[in-house]
């Protein structure tokens, strides 16, 4: 079992690097970015993505506006877009979940205005390497990019700016979260290639009792999920000009940390089939919406508070408890470097 695990894993990360090798523009290869510091680049990062069975046409449809302005627009894709297979759950199982969507979904995450996938998460092997495999094909067919393969660095470009996306998650089909030396070392090899660093990942433990960031590991179910708040440190001290994380399923706080936002949890974003569960604050969610300069340096950003309806996110317009919510969370846990929710969704320094 475990050589047939390591052989798929291989089969995939050979796949994944051909692939992210043919996506790339040419000037990806070569040298920095001749784009002026004053170049701007939009960001939006919104959080987990979990599709069991097809997916209504309207799923997206209180967001698609937004994640289409941005120039770039990243979610967390929990689960697989994929057809047949053998599920990582046992028959009789009642507290495993393997999520599996249809591989035309792609097409509906391609119309809700993504660009990049992550896909270093729990659910990302739920159908073992040939659910992965005909995920990657799906994205790849819909012209949509993934990021979080072990050791994989995803660039676009927007406004002659490249953008490196890096993703980060406790298993063996991602880059490893643990390994903070290694995860850092990917970090600065993305600077290398790119103006600016955006790094994802799928970490802390889950539930609604999670919405504080500790200083110490988290564990769920008996799974290291990496001390969140030191690795984006770590990260952001590497070289990342943005960190955002999704995982708990809950809103967690926000943190300015030498200038780079840190968005500890913007939480669940869409669901089908009753994949995720959306009581409480648990479908509380939000985008978080940077703008930075081609140089790495935050020019602006909010952060938009999102309600999921049915398992559809819907932007929430005027005051709102999660903004009140997320900017207790923000204080409580970061103190003077917390980076607050303005009225108008705007961040600044608490």
């Amino acid at each position: 079992m475990v050589d047939r695990l390591r052989l798929g894993l291989a089969a995939v990360a050979v796949l994944a690097a051909a692939w992210a090798l043919l996506q790339l523009p040419a000037s990806a290869f070569s040298g920095r970015s001749i784009a002026p510091p004053s170049a701007r680049v939009t960001v939006a990062v919104a959080g987990d993505i979990a599709l069991l069975g097809p997916a209504p046409s309207s799923l997206f449809a209180g967001v698609r506006g937004t994640l289409r302005r941005a120039d770039v627009a990243i979610g967390n894709l929990e689960g697989t877009l994929s057809s047949g297979g053998q599920p990582k759950c046992g028959k009789n199982s009642t507290s495993c979940f393997a999520f599996q969507s249809p591989p035309r979904s792609a097409a509906l995450l391609r119309g809700a205005g993504f660009d990049d996938l992550n896909i270093a998460n729990n659910h990302a092997f739920d159908y073992g390497a040939s659910g992965q495999q005909q995920t990657l094909r799906a994205l790849a067919r819909y012209r949509l990019r993934w990021s979080g393969r072990p050791g994989q660095i995803t660039v676009l470009r927007s406004h002659g700016v490249r953008v490196a996306v890096v993703g980060f998650a406790p298993y063996p089909w991602a880059q490893s979260l643990t390994d903070i030396p290694a995860a850092q070392n990917l970090v600065r090899r993305a600077r290398a290639r790119a103006d600016i660093v955006v790094a994802v990942l799928h970490a802390g433990a889950e539930g609604a009792d999670r919405q504080h960031v500790p200083r110490t590991t988290e564990y769920y179910l008996g799974e290291n999920r990496g001390n969140e708040r030191l690795l984006a440190h770590a990260l952001v001290t590497a070289g990342a000009d943005l960190v955002a994380a999704s995982g708990p399923h809950v809103l967690r706080g926000l943190q300015l940390f030498h200038g780079v936002p840190i968005a500890y949890s913007v939480g669940n974003f869409a669901t089908a089939g009753n994949a995720l569960s959306t009581g409480g604050v648990l479908g509380e969610c939000a985008i978080l919406v940077v703008t930075l300069r081609a140089d790495g340096a935050l020019v602006s950003g909010k952060l938009l508070p999102v309600q999921m309806s049915g398992g559809a996110p819907r932007v929430i317009y005027g005051p709102s408890g999660v903004v009140t919510r997320v900017n207790a969370l923000s204080r409580a846990d970061f103190g003077g470097s917390a980076l607050l929710v303005g009225a108008d969704d705007a961040l600044s320094v608490g």
